[in-house]
């Protein structure tokens, strides 16, 4: 019977283990099913505009507009890789690191690389995989703990030990196992529309309605196919994204110009430019929750209530996971993509919380 109770905690534990991994492969497969339908339909309505493709050679000029600022590199050197950023702002002005999301690259950040150069070095990265950035192809080079790696390192190459750090979606997720590994390095952190791993990873098993908005994380898990999807119709589903009433910016936010849009899917239809993206996805079960999850740097958290893949209620809970200050502000009118959809009210909060003293809580 002592076996028996002994051997229990390590048989529950197993039992919630299959349950979690047939529930991914399940939704996988019925992700799968779905977008395989949609992709019947639209060969049935049109096969020459599905396959259709334009080659675009060249970037458009607001990729290149000098007052974003300066496009640079840095190769790191354990790993080898080659990252892309670009810079504005003094040399040895306290370093602002900005981390987007997906489908993004460095240039979701152009109204903050305007607005914060005059007192800090603000430097907006392409992560691993993204853009100009080098591109390993194996999945394994995309887990957490390499793009964890990644920001310290690039860091290093910078001249900086530590920096108030920004991050969106996808790179809000990073930004947070920053400030949770290396507290040292983050004299502030901002996140944009993502909550704290833990809080993700435990809300998305209890509320469907968040499991379906997240879908695209299992369908992600498939290989080549994703990839496929996103580029059929001449990347209509990247269009769709950022321009489409259910998910793209709302009326009242400042909305992709054709230039700007013209931007992501030049960036995007680069060949194999979509695999290093999706494969930051292709790992992420295996690595959540977190074993050690607190946060101690002072942390503001922006979320746009509009966002059609984040509920709202995940942030409220996020504040019980940092161990300082927190300042949580809800945008009612914007959408996920909200240092694009708002980036003056973002702007002005983002400068309100570097500026004010914060203490930590007892």
């Amino acid at each position: 019977m002592a076996r028996l109770r002994d051997c229990l905690p390590r048989l529950m534990v197993t039992i919630r283990s299959l349950l979690f991994w047939s529930l991914v492969y399940c939704y996988c497969g019925l992700c799968a099913s779905i977008h395989l339908l949609k992709l019947l339909w639209s060969i049935g309505k049109g096969p020459a505009q599905t396959f259709r493709r334009v080659t675009r050679e060249h970037p458009p000029a607001c990729m290149n507009d000098p007052s974003l600022g300066t496009h640079c590199y840095v190769r790191i050197k354990d790993s080898g890789l080659r990252f892309h950023y670009v810079a504005a702002g003094e040399r040895g002005k306290p370093l602002m690191l900005l981390l987007h999301g997906f489908p993004e690259f460095w240039y979701s950040w152009r109204y903050q690389l305007r607005e914060f150069k005059s007192e800090y070095r603000v430097v907006a990265l392409d992560l691993r995989g993204y853009g100009e950035t080098d591109a390993p192809s194996h999945r394994d080079n995309y887990k957490l703990d390499c793009l964890i790696t990644d920001i310290k390192d690039i860091l290093d190459s910078l001249g900086y030990s530590k920096c108030v750090l920004i991050g969106h979606d996808w790179g809000g997720m990073i930004a947070w196992l920053i400030a949770i590994c290396y507290p040292e390095m983050v004299m502030k952190l901002v996140v944009i529309n993502f909550p704290h791993p833990n809080v993700f990873t435990e809300y998305i098993l209890q509320h469907p309605a968040q499991l379906f908005k997240s879908s695209y994380y299992y369908f992600f898990q498939i290989p080549r196919f994703p990839e496929f999807m996103f580029s059929i119709n001449d990347f209509k589903a990247l269009k769709h994204l950022f321009t489409s009433q259910s998910t793209g910016i709302g009326r009242k936010g400042c909305r992709l110009t054709t230039e700007d849009l013209e931007a992501y899917i030049y960036v995007f239809s680069q060949p194999g430019a979509l695999s290093g993206p999706i494969n930051h996805y292709r790992n992420i079960f295996s690595c959540l929750p977190l074993k050690h999850h607190m946060v101690t740097t002072p942390t503001l958290l922006l979320w746009g209530e509009k966002d059609a893949f984040m509920e709202v209620e995940m942030a409220e809970v996020t504040k019980i996971y940092v161990k300082n200050y927190f300042r949580l502000t809800i945008l009612s009118e914007a959408s996920h993509w909200l240092q694009q959809d708002q980036p003056d009210i973002v702007n002005k909060l983002i400068w309100t919380f570097l500026k004010e003293e914060t203490r930590k809580k007892d």
